[in-house]
């Protein structure tokens, strides 16, 4: 009830990427000064996958912490892994501003930051230093990865070749991010043909550290089950489900209010069903011998729960951390103990 006091009086009448660095800073205190090992809570149902442990089933998705500066304070709020970017292997300042929008209303956020981030050189010392000063104090790191902006389509293999090679030393995991409506031309990626030759680039560059792809809920349901079938393929570590939606279909905010928000990846609440029925067909055409980390409109203990009952091997969350709070990660990790 506090956190939605201080939403309501204060956080909804700011910018909301202006309240996302207030938020981050915040968050950032609470890890440099110790404040946030005290919220800490111990999952008593840690979880095997990819041959990680993992203190808990929900973790928190790429693009809340771009840059690696916030790892072990968000671990000790409750995540049991955070995976930082999406970062690309030249620093870039991403999209014009306004780039964020809330849907308050739809519980949902819309989107077009543009990969704004550090670039994977600086990041990898960052994570260095990290390690070094938290060593097995820290959750589970995934790396998300994307194209930078200014490299030709053509060009993309070499890009991420060079990302993985930086980051995967110091990653737990690599997740591929070819889903990102806000870089042009990236979704045509997602294709088999353009895909394959990235996925196969990272993973040689990857040696023995997991790699996942992360998917679009747009495709359809017949480039779902390719993908799948690729990475049956070539043997990776699995899939995340699902990057944001161009849709705009089923919201409570007006169509005006919507459209002057303008073009950009929607996520949240709208997103809920089309990322069950991905979760549901990724695993019916993977089996169980790969992992499926399920992400897009959850909020609750519930929600994570009927994602693992559907399939999900692991749970992410992200516009619920804007709605609900920093404690929100500690509650659904305690409810579901």
């Amino acid at each position: 009830m506090f956190y939605k006091f201080i939403f309501d009086n204060f956080f909804r009448r700011v910018d909301p990427e202006q309240a996302h660095h207030l938020g981050m800073f915040v968050i950032r205190l609470l890890g440099a000064t110790g404040v946030s090992s005290l919220l800490k809570v111990r999952s008593t149902h840690p979880v095997k996958a990819m041959g990680l442990k993992f203190d808990s089933i929900f973790g928190l998705a790429a693009g809340f912490d771009k840059n690696a500066v916030a790892v072990k304070a968000l671990g000790d709020l409750g995540f049991s892994h955070v995976e930082i970017g999406t970062v690309t292997a030249i620093a870039q300042s991403g999209n014009e501003k306004p780039r964020l929008f809330r849907l308050i209303e739809d519980r949902a956020m819309i989107n077009r930051m543009g990969f704004n981030n550090d670039g994977a050189a600086k990041v990898a010392r960052r994570l260095a230093k990290t390690r070094l000063r938290y060593g097995n104090n820290l959750p589970i790191i995934g790396v998300n990865i994307g194209k930078s902006r200014i490299v030709e389509i053509e060009n993309a293999v070499d890009d991420y070749r060079l990302s993985a090679k930086l980051l995967a030393p110091l990653a737990d995991y690599i997740a591929v991010n070819v889903s990102s409506p806000n870089t042009p031309g990236l979704r045509s990626l997602q294709t088999v043909k353009a895909l394959q030759p990235i996925l196969q680039a990272v993973v040689d560059e990857s040696g023995t550290k997991p790699v996942l792809v992360k998917i679009a809920p747009d495709l359809t349901d017949e480039e779902i089950v390719a993908v799948a079938k690729l990475v049956k393929k070539l043997n990776l570590a699995g899939v995340i489900a699902t990057n944001t939606t161009i849709s705009r279909a089923g919201l409570k905010a007006s169509a005006t209010e919507v459209a002057a928000m303008g073009a950009g990846g929607l996520s949240g609440v709208p997103l809920k069903d089309r990322s069950i029925q991905v979760l549901s067909l990724l695993r019916k055409t993977l089996g169980s011998g790969f992992t499926i980390i399920s992400v897009g409109g959850v909020e609750t203990a519930q929600d994570v729960l009927e994602r693992v009952a559907k399939g999900a091997t692991l749970v992410q969350g992200y516009s619920g951390f804007v709605y609900e709070g920093p404690l929100w990660a500690r509650k659904i990790k305690r409810e579901i103990n």
